[in-house]
């Protein structure tokens, strides 16, 4: 930076020299090249001392103010040389307007007065005190660029104090206008805030946080963020930060994420997703450890290391952990079946409660599980020599726990309600689309949370976490093996989340409805024949809702009774039963137009596996389907016409018989 900068510098350091000579060889208009050569000497020794201060300068107004000046000193040039010619007759026909010299000393006192200010706002904070900046001439047509300039150059080296209030006011530009945020990202505000982060108080690390999450608005901008490393100062943050910053950048996290999916798997490798689930677990799920199965960190640490009658179980638990987050691509047990972790920590378990019973995961102190651990692998050096856990590579286990939890008991609840709301909202809009990271999520102890906080959080809480689960869920009805190993009918946390969306579902909570319809919806083909119990409080949706409420409805009980979904027959039997038909003809028929586009379909299913149906006779289904066939706005998609005459054929058919064999 320092030799680019003396590099720029060169040029109008010369020019000003040069300037300033021809002034003094002037014999023409010698005042005002006298005044022009005093301005111009000011400037030469400004340039100078910004040459020397090169190290400090601040790059961005550096550029353009030397451009700047680098234009004026040549026209300066341009002029005073003017003055130096000879002869009567060349005078004559050399005409300089007065004009042109006010004109240039104006030009030069704002060159000299650009420099002051770079000058001024690139020194340390401790040697400007508090004098006021102020704007300098190259900001009268553009402001709140100094202003952007100032703020940075006092993120770059200002007190700690000073930065954070810099950061505070690069939050205010950000949040009120997009081209300000874009300025801020092209002016180098970036690589100062990430500092921010890393060394500032809390106050400031909150306020650099938040301004990075409100520049990221842009695929453009988050990119230029990655390559900064917002990645790995996040993940920093996220394991070893102050509760309050942690929430703020989980935030960040999800407005990043949000903007620009391809950030996503770059946050997964720098272990994001792990430590924003070890946020959601916190004091969630220690209750329920017993559904921690693919998480040896469920269980106490100490409890581990005395299972050592089964030093290769042990070694084996430890190895698979440390691969379950390992660039969040291959599955946590490997090539072995979840039965084999399952016995490990089970058998773990009950050797540990044979001796002692085990404290609940949530008043372990880490520390204490560290001490404990190493003393027991001392003392049993001898008795339990097959169980090679080195010391080094038990710091490395350790080590790899997601949280430094020293504290964080002590936070008060609001914090902590803020910090699982922050963490669910950043793993929604990070596993949206993304098979890899809902792997990684399901394979944790995410679905559990969920359930629970979903059941005992915050509103905040609440929604977030009911919107991670239905991009879960959407990923995995498009993936067939996570849909499988996630979502299987007889896993407990499965159940859990289930449990907790129907009944969301079945007290509608308006806020929480329509993302839990979707999420069923989703899960709508890992349901057995037998399961039939959201297929009631469904249908009842369908009944005088809002139009969105009924809409989400349709489409969700459409994707029980659809062709692709195995058990389409069951289905469509148990919606006829719940008295899906009479809702779905009152909707065909008065209904919003988008919600007659979603229960179309629902009815021509029903009517196509079930058209036997008395119900479906007595709704007078036929004549609906025939209506609906003559109107344009209902056929304009293609495969929902061929499917309304699919079903209208197939259940004039079969009604047609009945009126027969009736007769």
């Amino acid at each position: 930076m320092a030799d680019f900068v003396k590099q720029i510098l060169a040029t109008p350091i010369q020019l000003a020299d040069q300037v300033a000579k021809a002034a003094e060889e002037a014999s023409s208009f010698k005042q005002e090249c006298a005044e022009i050569k005093s301005k111009t000497e000011k400037l030469a020794g400004l340039l100078r001392q910004a040459a020397r201060a090169s190290s400090d300068l601040y790059e961005r107004p550096t550029r353009r103010i030397i451009d700047d000046t680098d234009q004026v000193l040549e026209k300066a040039l341009s002029l005073v040389v003017k003055c130096r010619v000879n002869g009567i007759v060349k005078r004559v026909f050399t005409l300089i307007p007065a004009a042109a010299f006010r004109k240039m000393s104006a030009q030069l006192e704002n060159s000299i007065g650009d420099v002051s200010w770079l000058l001024r706002v690139s020194a340390p904070a401790d040697d400007r005190g508090d004098e006021y900046l102020g704007l300098p001439p190259i900001a009268a047509n553009e402001p709140i660029l100094c202003l952007i300039w100032e703020q940075i150059a006092i993120l770059s080296t200002g007190s700690l104090e000073d930065r954070s209030d810099a950061a505070a006011s690069l939050v205010s530009l950000a949040r009120d206008n997009d081209r300000y945020g874009k300025l801020i990202i092209e002016e180098g505000g970036v690589g100062p805030l990430l500092k921010l982060i890393k060394e500032g108080k809390q106050e400031g690390q909150e306020n650099a946080a938040r301004a990075i999450g409100l520049l990221g608005r842009d695929p453009e901008s988050v990119d230029h963020m990655i390559l900064a490393g917002v990645c790995s100062v996040f993940a920093k943050i996220l394991k070893e930060g102050p509760m309050k910053v942690q929430a703020v950048v989980a935030w960040a996290v999800s407005e990043l994420a949000a903007n620009y999916r391809k950030c996503q798997d770059i946050f997964a490798q720098n272990n994001v997703i792990r430590l924003l689930v070890s946020h959601l677990a916190f004091e969630t799920v220690q209750e329920h450890s017993k559904y921690a199965i693919t998480s040896i960190r469920a269980t106490s640490i100490h409890a581990v290391v005395m299972a050592s009658n089964n030093p290769n179980a042990m070694n084996k638990a430890f190895d698979e952990d440390d691969k379950h987050w390992q660039n969040q691509i291959p599955h946590p047990m490997g090539n072995k079946t979840p039965s084999q972790m399952h016995n490990v920590v089970t058998n773990t378990m009950a050797m540990r409660s044979q001796s002692k019973p085990l404290q609940p995961q949530g008043n372990v102190s880490p520390q204490n599980n560290h001490n404990n651990a190493t003393n027991n692998n001392h003392n049993n050096a001898k008795q339990n020599h097959q169980l090679h856990l080195p010391h080094h590579q038990h710091n490395h286990s350790l080590s790899g726990a997601a949280l430094n939890l020293k504290g964080r008991e002590l936070e008060d609840p609001d914090t902590k309600a803020n910090m699982k709301a922050m963490a669910a909202r950043a793993l929604w809009h990070l596993c949206k689309g993304n098979s890899s990271i809902c792997r990684s999520i399901t394979e944790s102890r995410a679905l559990l949370c969920f359930a629970v906080l979903l059941e005992k959080g915050s509103k905040d809480v609440k929604y977030n976490s009911a919107m991670a689960l239905t991009e879960i869920t959407a990923v995995a009805e498009k993936d067939a093996e996570l849909r499988r190993s996630a979502f299987k009918p007889n896993s407990p946390a499965c159940k859990a989340v289930v449990d907790q969306l129907l009944k969301i579902i079945e007290e509608e909570d308006s806020d929480l409805l329509i993302p839990c319809i979707k999420a069923i919806g989703n899960l709508a083909r890992t349901f057995r024949a037998t399961e039939t119990r959201m297929i009631g409080p469904l249908v009842q949706l369908l009944d005088e809702r809002e139009a969105e409420i009924s809409k989400e409805a349709a489409i969700t009980l459409t994707k029980f009774a659809c062709k692709e979904n195995y058990l389409h027959l069951d289905h469509s039997k148990a919606i006829i039963s719940a008295g899906g038909p009479k809702h779905l003809v009152q909707l065909v028929y008065f209904g919003e137009q988008v919600v007659q586009i979603s229960a179309l379909p629902l009815l021509c299913y029903i009517a196509l596996h079930v058209p036997d149906s008395e119900i479906l006779a007595q709704a007078e289904v036929l004549t609906v389907l025939e209506w609906a066939s003559k109107q344009s706005h209902l056929t304009q998609n293609e495969a929902l016409e061929v499917l309304l005459e699919e079903a209208n054929s197939r259940l004039e058919l079969y009604q047609s018989r009945r009126s027969r064999a009736f007769h």
